[in-house]
């Protein structure tokens, strides 16, 4: 055991495990080259004498800062809690900090004075962007860590990206709710500014195609901005139109429950009077009523993938420019047969 007068030492660590120094460092840095025997002996020693690794003193040797920067549009949205964690879950694995902006939480301030000064290596080693709507010059600055594109991505920036397959879940929802017998489809978008809203109009305008429905009119499309508020509000302009849909393509769940709650307010029955689906698999999605139907994408999968491709940047590697992750349709409750 070590000196109780000071910190536990990594030479404690050794000695009690029996092995050398550069063995029990060797486990913290990469525990799968050792053997499961030598992992269990430094482990055990780690516990009984209480040390811990000096991050602090690791990274400057190592010259980083040990965080990555995450740019997230819009916190308070539930939809990225499980990309957060996933990016997470795999940075602990190389002992590095998460740390998260959201890039909407200074309205009145330009991004640019917000978040630049976050973008150099005295700050973070790799940043992970989930914002789409950011100007690409921002992150063109001399030491500006390396860079990933997540969930959205900004045209013109050259930075591998980690998406779902947007455009294959708009092909899905099509194709559910016209197998379903529906003709007349509202589509509630999300932003026209927005690299999601253009990829899942772009699938779902190529399903409708398949089932050999004629090209949308310009009363088949409603604009939004993924806020629940905005689902509920478009409820009222729906029911102005002048020949209601059958069934409704919301661009994400917030919007397509918001909706659901306005449609139900307003003396609707869903989905006997007219089926909703919505697009992430939020957790809310299961347990409003009535259950969501959606497109689930694996958010927490995205984020670890998206973790994954920023440390092969960090190390020098080249990963794939873009990896697209399948999504699914999740059949529940809110969607039926067209009456």
């Amino acid at each position: 055991m070590s000196d109780q007068s000071r910190p536990p030492r990594i030479l404690d660590v050794a000695k009690l495990a029996g092995v050398s120094v550069a063995t029990v460092s060797r486990t913290l840095s990469n525990p799968a080259i050792v053997s499961e025997a030598t992992r269990r002996a430094v482990e055990e020693a780690i516990a009984q004498t209480g040390y811990t690794l000096n991050f602090t003193a690791r990274n400057l040797r190592q010259q980083q800062v040990g965080g990555v920067l995450a740019l997230v549009p819009n916190l308070a949205n539930p939809f990225f809690s499980q990309i957060l964690s996933g990016i997470s879950e795999v940075l602990r694995r190389h002992h590095l900090s998460l740390l998260v902006m959201d890039t909407t939480a200074v309205p009145d301030q330009p991004a640019m004075t917000v978040l630049a000064p976050y973008l150099n290596r005295s700050r973070s080693d790799g940043v992970i962007v989930l914002d789409g709507r950011l100007d690409p010059g921002l992150f063109d600055r001399p030491g500006c860590p390396p860079l990933v594109q997540a969930c959205e991505w900004i045209e013109g920036l050259a930075a591998p990206r980690v998406l779902a397959d947007n455009a294959g879940g708009g092909r899905l929802a099509a194709a559910h709710l016209t197998g379903l017998g529906h003709r007349r489809i509202l589509h509630l978008t999300g932003p026209g500014d927005s690299s999601l809203t253009h990829a899942r109009r772009q699938g779902f305008l190529q399903g409708l195609a398949r089932a050999g429905l004629p090209e949308p009119g310009p009363h088949d499309r409603l604009g939004g901005d993924f806020t629940a508020r905005c689902g509920r509000d478009a409820a009222a302009r729906l029911l102005a139109l002048p020949d209601r849909p059958t069934a409704v393509f919301c661009d994400n769940d917030e919007m397509a429950i918001g909706l659901m709650t306005g449609l139900i307010t307003a003396g609707l029955r869903v989905p006997h009077d007219i089926s909703v689906i919505g697009f992430d698999n939020i957790e809310m999605a299961a347990f409003c009523l009535p259950a969501l139907t959606t497109i689930r994408q694996h958010r927490a999968r995205l984020g670890r993938k998206a973790a994954e491709t920023l440390i092969q940047r960090m190390a020098g590697e080249t990963p794939q420019n873009t990896l697209t992750l399948d999504v699914e349709l999740l059949e529940r409750d809110s969607t039926g047969i067209a009456r």
